[in-house]
């Protein structure tokens, strides 16, 4: 059963990641498929000087899929490679950009052998300025450039509850493994700021 759910996780075209409520250490996130069902559970491990996320099947964490580890302990420029725990292999890296990420949230997509092969963006410089500055209130929302179709990530607004969906065409060749690093990843980071 398990192998099942592993190989829906990375073919899935939709899905939804949602921060576990009132988690005292750490954080956690459960991600769901468009029907609801859980197919994944992220959980980012607390204390750590630098992140240390993991992507598991379910969420008794039986079976380790991915592993999200920052490269350094200041992740104001933060690079992040993400491993496939199942082979133990590198599968690609996020590196946030810093400076821009000031006034609109910017990341670089990198594959397992340190090629570009996507940026990720904040939906506009108008909103990014408006939720820094009068509300972060206002839902985030990213897209890919590269890779083939735009993978779109967006926020819903939920003041307690933070949600993440995350849309990615048949089209796109980015590695569904660093997409979902990706998203996990916006979902601990970006999420945290708000």
């Amino acid at each position: 059963m398990v192998a099942d759910m592993t190989a829906s996780l990375f073919e899935l075209n939709h899905y939804l990641i949602r921060r576990q409520v009132f988690k005292f250490m750490g954080a956690s996130f459960h991600i769901y498929d468009k029907d609801t069902k859980l197919v994944g559970y992220s959980k980012q491990k607390a204390f750590k000087l630098k992140e240390d996320i993991r992507v598991f099947a379910d969420q008794r964490q039986s079976k380790e899929l991915l592993l999200i580890q920052a490269l350094q302990v200041i992740d104001f420029s933060g690079t992040y490679d993400m491993v496939d725990s199942e082979v133990g292999t590198k599968v690609g890296t996020a590196q946030r950009k810093g400076f821009s990420s000031l006034l609109r949230d910017s990341w670089q997509l990198y594959d397992a052998y340190g090629q570009q092969v996507a940026s990720l963006k904040e939906d506009s410089a108008g909103m990014a300025m408006m939720r820094r500055f009068l509300s972060n209130l206002i839902p985030q929302k990213f897209h890919t450039e590269g890779g083939g179709d735009q993978v779109i990530f967006k926020q819903h607004f939920n003041p307690f509850i933070y949600r993440l969906e995350v849309s990615i065409p048949q089209s796109c060749t980015l590695d569904r493994r660093l997409v979902l690093g990706t998203a996990v990843l916006i979902a601990a980071i970006e999420g945290r700021q708000r």
